[in-house]
């Protein structure tokens, strides 16, 4: 499998540093909100690469944090009037309803940045011994160009990056570009005792601690979206390989950005929607196939035409499913050589060949309709066995379930009444009573039992 490193700009061969064992970590979300459609798009697309790793036979350790003490998280805190830790467990709450809905994996590990105060203090101090760091004013800043290789991932020179930095008055930095590790307290604030005085951690020191307590100094893949790479992820690098003295990250991916109707997303803007907002109106599963079908890498524009063809797209899928389903009960008469299997393991080659080439979904799912369009021709045209049938749907299944999709298929058991219902409208139609058959298949339709008159028989769906 390749993948496109962005830490070597180019696409590399995806070598463990332990065979057949993936360490990955990935950014989580800073847990003041709910999550919006920006954040569903890492969240799906990596959970895709665990899967289809763990697919390939590999083990994956996969580590998401939850950043819970944060400036955004103080404020919003403040303007609810509550206390840090109660916004932060009301939000992960809601993140992990979100996460469910979107069919994401829990992480091996789920770490809190408060959980690990005491490793994030540690750190610090290795950092501070051996002089890459600096105390000023109760705070601690990381001496940004002592380390030779700053802005290698971001591949901007130091003299644009400190250019472009940002300074506040009330920060004593020796240089513009040094970035905070420790922040001393300030009144009404949740605060940790530290050799430096009471404070909390900065963003970025808590993803260093908690990757190497979780998943040691070098980790396999480091994940997140685009807007990641400079300063969060830079400045991880620059720490953790400054206090460990060898290389963080083999691989980084990231995601590329989500428009909300070609247009930036921005609450200004008024094109801000949570994930929850947009479930609430068509579901999950739409919202984790649009961020699935397209490459990873590419910009993706989310708009309601946009989420109208994931949900035909969608509906094509369960409905082949639910043919094989039909198929297999009924089976045609089957010409010798009809070759289904071989079909469905021409899909599996063409599939692990697309998510081979740098996590290639779009590809993937192409590789999956093209299943789809070769089955139903073939069974409508020359019939089916039921192993050839049964063949198809194991392959099918797997294969959806790389990509996390089709998991709200139901049974697909009628009950007793509708069965009946049923039975009495092919009565009707046997006995020439039009008209009865018509208004039964009017009442189903009412309930939500859709009909359809096949060579095989009745077939139903749920509408």
């Amino acid at each position: 499998m390749q993948v496109f490193n962005t830490l070597a700009r180019d696409k590399q061969e995806l070598v463990p540093l332990t065979a057949g064992e993936y360490k990955i970590y990935v950014c989580g979300p800073t847990v003041y909100n709910y999550i919006h459609i920006g954040n569903a798009r890492p969240i799906c697309v990596f959970d895709v690469l665990r899967r289809y790793l763990e697919y390939r036979g590999d083990r994956v350790t996969y580590v998401q944090n939850f950043t819970d003490v944060e400036d955004k998280l103080i404020r919003r805190a403040n303007e609810e009037n509550t206390t840090v830790p109660a916004l932060a467990e009301k939000y992960i709450g809601e993140y992990l309803v979100d996460a469910a809905g979107l069919n994401v994996r829990p992480a091996t590990l789920a770490p809190k940045a408060t959980e690990n105060i005491e490793e994030i203090i540690t750190f610090i101090s290795i950092l501070c011994d051996k002089g890459y760091a600096y105390a000023s004013g109760g705070d601690v800043y990381f001496r940004a160009k002592r380390f030779k290789d700053y802005g290698k991932l971001s591949r901007q020179p130091l003299e644009e990056l400190e250019a472009g930095a940002r300074v506040d008055v009330s920060e004593q930095k020796e240089e513009a570009v040094d970035f905070a590790l420790w922040k001393s307290a300030k009144p009404g604030e949740p605060a940790w005792d530290s050799p430096w005085g009471p404070g909390r951690p900065g963003w970025h020191i808590e993803c260093s601690a908690m990757a190497k307590r979780y998943l040691g100094d070098t980790i396999d893949i480091h994940c997140g979206g685009q807007d990641l790479i400079f300063p969060h992820h830079e400045n991880e690098i620059a720490q953790s390989e400054c206090a460990n003295d060898t290389e963080f990250a083999r691989y980084f991916m990231h995601n590329g950005y989500i428009n909300i109707d070609n247009h930036k997303m921005s609450k200004s803007a008024g094109n801000f929607f949570t994930v929850r907002e947009v479930a609430e109106q068509v579901g999950y599963e739409p919202i984790r196939y649009i961020m699935i079908a397209s490459h990873y890498r590419s910009p993706m524009n989310y708009s309601l035409e946009v989420l109208d063809q994931a949900k035909a797209s969608l509906e094509r899928l369960y409905t082949f499913r639910g043919n094989l389903d039909f198929w297999m009960e009924k089976p045609g008469d089957a010409n010798p050589g009809q070759g289904l299997g071989e079909r469905a393991d021409g899909c599996r080659a063409a599939f692990e060949a697309e998510m081979d080439n740098d996590l290639n979904t779009a590809g993937a799912i192409g590789a999956i309709f093209e299943l789809v369009r070769e089955v139903n021709t073939a069974v409508t045209e020359r019939g089916a066995s039921k192993e050839e049938l049964a063949y198809v749907a194991g392959v099918f299944d797997e294969l959806v379930g790389v990509l996390g999709l089709l998991y709200n298929r139901e049974a697909g058991d009628l009950d007793s009444g509708v069965e009946a219902m049923i039975q009495k409208r092919a009565e009707a139609r046997a006995n020439k009573d039009f008209a009865a058959a018509d208004a039964i298949r009017d009442q189903l339709k009412d309930m939500g039992i859709v009909l359809e008159d096949t060579p095989q028989g009745v077939k139903w769906y749920k509408a």
